[in-house]
């Protein structure tokens, strides 16, 4: 009969050294001797899943409270290898303690938020950028402008839900299919979603991949740009098709007046938060630094420009408050941020890192992939690997930030292993998990795409080009052997593993 050791062993025969050192570990008891069985790690890992996915999309359960009964439902497991409290507290605190300073960025892009607001960015990229709408590049211009405002806001739901709605309104009167009109608003929304360094998705990824904010950036630019430009392509040919000389300037007039009415939009001054913001990162400032200048700058731009009241405008960095122009979506859209407003995601990461401790400190994850793992022979298949799980969690459980920071525990010690940078293994979980979310019709971005948009998600899927073409380029990449950062010195086009 095959022992668990002598099965480790046989698995980790043809590894490369850092693989097999890894699944040794898994041979080398533990000082207080206590590895789960294969069994016994999927069912603790099994009852996460199917709790979380239960809970939520069967009974309506608040996440929160289903990462309350996933971590106990761990600790249950972890006691009855004979784990004490003290060491499971131990493990959930370090893991929180490693993601501290990505916590500290959380609760400043809530203030980045609130302040450009109050400062009239946000209102300036709005009020001009509609002014660029033309009915044979109605298509073009609207993915750039969602891609333009999720930037600049870190919002996909933001987004939707004000430029959204606009463009649908203006498809409708050009004849354009809604579907294909949602479809572009998707593609632009999720665009900055991904890549804005004031989203959250974009900062949990980095957090729970143990990368730095702006390195996790610059390696989503390998593949995120390639797969936006081949989907700004398709409508742009797809545009052409639907010329129409119908008068859509009614909406844009309403919209741009009562941003005017609202603001005072001199673009060389309320747009310098956002220059601001954008010359430190590029000159790779501290994350931390970089908002809190912007957040003093924008601040100050409300008050003396803007005319705010200098209490309301620093109330506004804890809570910010709706706008007043009459126009529902609008006002919403001018109310985000605040510190408040990054609560529900920020709570959720610690329950998250709290359970990511226990699962990956009582090696539960370790025992689950020790053969699957090692059984990917190539680069290009560990990136697809990882980008199906991402989804495959999205499909579970509804939720794309639960997938990011499961899917970063899972695959951080084969990246590590292999020589991937954590940036990488960032970089692909956001192309499993934040780009395939509103793609899904039960996920809370589905749902919400669909109830602001008017289009089910299954008839604005096929274009939503972006959101699956980024899978497609990252994992053609990857089997190149291209835009793999530091481990690209030493691959070769084939990319193998070992």
């Amino acid at each position: 009969m095959t022992t668990k050791s002598e099965e480790n062993r046989r698995l980790a025969a043809g590894a490369t050294d850092p693989e097999r050192a890894a699944v040794t570990a898994l041979d080398q008891t533990p000082a207080n001797g206590r590895l789960p069985s294969l069994p016994q790690a999927l069912i603790c890992f099994t009852g996460v899943i199917a709790a979380i996915a239960g809970g939520l999309i069967g009974f309506g359960i608040s996440l929160h409270a289903l990462m309350f009964l996933c971590i106990v439902w761990t600790c249950l497991h972890a006691v009855s290898l004979g784990y004490h409290y003290k060491e499971l507290r131990e493990m959930m605190s370090g893991a929180i303690s490693r993601a501290l300073p990505a916590i500290y960025i959380f609760i400043l892009i809530g203030m980045v938020i609130a302040s450009f607001m109050q400062a009239g960015t946000i209102a300036t990229l709005m009020y001009f950028g509609l002014a660029w709408l033309s009915p044979s590049l109605f298509l073009a211009i609207g993915m750039i402008l969602c891609a333009l405002m999720s930037v600049a806001t870190g919002t996909s739901w933001g987004t939707v839900g004000t430029l959204g709605v606009v463009f649908i309104g203006l498809g409708e009167a050009l004849g354009i299919p809604l579907p294909i009109v949602a479809g572009m608003v998707v593609c632009g929304a999720t665009f900055g979603d991904k890549l804005s360094p004031i989203s959250d998705t974009t900062n949990l990824a980095a957090m729970s991949a143990g990368t730095d904010l702006y390195r996790h950036i610059y390696s989503m630019l390998f593949t995120t740009v390639p797969a936006f430009l081949i989907a700004l392509v398709l409508f742009l040919f797809i545009g052409f098709s639907y010329q129409s000389s119908a008068p859509v300037t009614a909406e844009i007039d309403t919209l741009r007046k009562a941003l005017a009415a609202e603001y005072s939009l001199q673009p060389l001054i309320t747009l310098l938060p956002l220059i601001t913001l954008a010359v430190l990162s590029a000159r790779r400032v501290g994350a931390e630094v970089t908002m809190s200048a912007s957040v003093l700058l924008a601040t100050l731009i409300a008050v003396v420009y803007q005319g705010a009241d200098a209490i309301a405008a620093l109330n506004a960095l804890w809570q910010n408050t709706p706008g007043t122009t009459g126009i529902e979506n609008l006002d919403s859209l001018l109310g985000r941020g605040g510190i408040t407003s990054m609560s529900w995601t920020l709570l959720l990461a610690l329950f998250a890192l709290a359970l990511g401790g226990l699962l990956h400190g009582a090696r539960f994850l370790d025992v689950i992939l020790a053969g699957l793992l090692l059984r990917l022979r190539h680069i290009g298949a560990l990136i697809a690997t990882t980008i199906a799980s991402g989804f495959v969690g999205n499909l579970a459980m509804g939720e794309a930030y639960i997938s990011i920071i499961l899917n970063c525990q899972l695959f951080k010690s084969k990246y590590e292993s292999v020589g991937l940078e954590p940036a990488i293994l960032s970089r692909t979980v956001e192309e499993g998990s934040t780009m395939t979310t509103g793609l899904i019709p039960w996920t809370t971005a589905g749902a919400f795409y669909t109830a602001t948009l008017g289009v089910p998600v299954l008839d604005y899927l096929p274009y939503a080009f972006f959101n699956y073409l980024n899978a497609v380029v990252a994992i053609a990449m990857a089997t190149l052997g291209i835009g793999l950062l530091g481990y690209r010195k030493a691959a070769s086009n084939a990319a193998p593993i070992a």
